[in-house]
């Protein structure tokens, strides 16, 4: 038996989820190719066929969710991804977001802090033909051994925008990041100009559970992808 089928009808139900995210406002179409080339279905227990490509977030364990396709649409459309982009993923959670950055033709960097998360998709993701670099750590800290990036993906909700991360990404570059303490947070995008100026714009409000630095380990579950 194969565990990972992706017949026909779990490519209707994807397209039904497209044509909703699509009524919702996303219109760059390599980011609707992307979320229909990915399926979503690999990421939940099978008995959760439906809820898979219903447009909501959903529990994978741990205390964590897979994030609301339409999220996933909105940052991907934000970060305005060219093939062959290098990008920095804050936060691995499930891998569904880094699988659809890598259907985009991004060459993705992801990281992710709970060691549980990171240790399954190390395992998941290349079965299913997905080969991120994957790094286990604090998601403040950035990469910076491996940076500039090209576009820098924060995936969690951060209560401001980490220096090091702006550091880190190239000029020209751009940076995808809900901010905000509360419980909701602003999605915000900040371009890093080529003479290193930085614009920032505020966007739509948006749930994210928190970014924590390793220093805040433990005392919440922080990263929803």
């Amino acid at each position: 038996m194969n565990l990972y089928e992706d017949n026909f009808r779990h490519q209707g139900m994807r397209k039904k989820l497209v044509e909703t995210i699509k009524s919702k406002g996303i219109t760059d179409s390599a980011v609707l190719e992307a979320i229909m080339q990915v399926p979503r279905h690999f990421f939940l227990d099978k008995a959760f066929l439906n809820q898979a490509y219903s447009d909501q977030a959903f529990q994978i364990g741990s205390g964590q969710t897979i994030s609301q396709p339409y999220t996933v649409a909105y940052q991907t459309s934000l970060l305005e991804i060219a093939r062959g982009d290098k990008i920095l993923e804050i936060g691995t959670g499930s891998g569904y977001q880094t699988c659809v950055l890598i259907k985009m033709g991004a060459k993705v960097f992801t990281i992710e802090r709970q060691k549980e998360l990171y240790d399954k998709a190390v395992k998941f993701l290349p079965v299913i033909g997905y080969n991120p670099k994957f790094f286990f750590g604090d998601g403040y800290k950035g990469l910076s051994s491996y940076a500039p990036f090209d576009k820098i993906l924060v995936t969690c909700g951060a209560p401001v925008i980490p220096e090091e991360l702006i550091k880190q990404l190239k000029p020209g570059g751009i940076m995808v990041i809900p901010v905000g303490s509360g419980d909701v947070q602003v999605m915000t995008v900040l371009r890093k100009a080529h003479d290193g100026e930085i614009r920032i714009q505020e966007l739509s409000k948006f749930r994210f559970v928190p970014m924590l630095s390793d220093k805040e380990r433990g005392a919440a579950n922080d990263i929803s992808v």
